[in-house]
């Protein structure tokens, strides 16, 4: 679902003017509301830092010039989304110019990592967005549960789940999730 491109605008307007409120970690827009995030918990990060690690080290056979970075905003203004994924696998040349967010067209991988205060975002919202934007992979990892799902082919009709501990593949990338933790 869309939303009007000027209600998306105005959100946007409001979202990049919202002061930074401590515990608040992202900002997102979505169905046509802004959404603020509580900050990460330090499990969360390792398992961001864990999966970089992997794809960053295989990065430079697979894709020449594309990096694993966190903390950026992903935006599609025709669908009126405003994301900020845990990890995103695209371009480094991509950091150097003036624009506010990455566009979909730009990113092979998004990461999420589950959070404890709002698990259904991540299983169903984002799963919709991403494939919505045309992502090609999608890794959703759940430290509550132990587990994750890899979501590829197109709109993400095939899903592969896995528990801590597997071997994966994610698109060309071979990763070991027995370096992640549940959140205890």
């Amino acid at each position: 679902m869309s939303i009007d491109p000027a209600v998306y605008a105005r959100l946007r307007e409001i979202a990049d003017q919202l002061p930074k409120v401590p515990g608040i970690g992202k900002i997102e827009i979505a169905d046509g509301e802004i959404v603020m995030m509580m900050s990460p918990v330090k499990r969360h990060e390792l398992a961001v830092i864990r999966l970089a690690q992997q794809l960053n080290a295989q990065l430079p056979q697979t894709h020449p010039g594309y990096i694993a970075h966190g903390g950026a905003d992903l935006e599609d203004v025709g669908l009126g989304r405003l994301r900020n994924p845990d990890l995103m696998v695209f371009p480094d040349a991509a950091l150097d110019d003036d624009d506010p967010a990455f566009l979909p067209h730009e990113i092979l991988l998004v990461v999420e990592i589950v959070s404890k205060s709002n698990p259904e975002n991540d299983y169903h919202n984002k799963v919709h967005d991403y494939a919505a934007m045309g992502i090609p992979l999608y890794l959703l990892v759940d430290p509550r549960k132990g587990t994750g799902i890899v979501h590829d082919e197109p709109g993400y009709t095939r899903r592969k789940d896995f528990v801590f501990g597997d071997k994966i593949t994610v698109g060309p990338w071979t990763l070991d999730t027995s370096v992640l933790r549940t959140y205890a």
